[in-house]
């Protein structure tokens, strides 16, 4: 697929974006670069792997679930709040 003004205006539309004359022949190069990239995935022999293929033997790796030794996160928060009280933010009413 070639990209020209006419494709051009018509993803403008789509996109609800509104492209400067001034910038449409770039737009118009470097979407075509795009497309030119994905075609070139179109060579690849995909036909032996399996639909759920990763490259990640067993899975995503987790990190280890450790507690806090000391949680003052809260308080740390709260310290630099203008008022607080009994662990909670304390701001003008906005609701009559």
């Amino acid at each position: 697929m070639q990209i020209d003004h006419t494709v051009l205006e018509k993803l403008e539309k789509l996109s609800h974006l509104k492209i400067d004359d001034s910038k449409k022949e770039e737009v118009i190069e470097q979407l075509s670069g795009i497309l030119t990239y994905v075609d070139n995935l179109n060579e690849l022999d995909t036909e032996a792997l399996d639909a759920s293929f990763s490259t990640l033997e067993g899975g995503t790796p987790l990190r280890a679930d450790t507690p806090r030794e000391t949680d003052d996160i809260a308080k740390d928060i709260l310290s630099h709040a203008p008022q607080a009280n009994d662990d909670f933010f304390i701001v003008p009413a906005i609701i009559e």
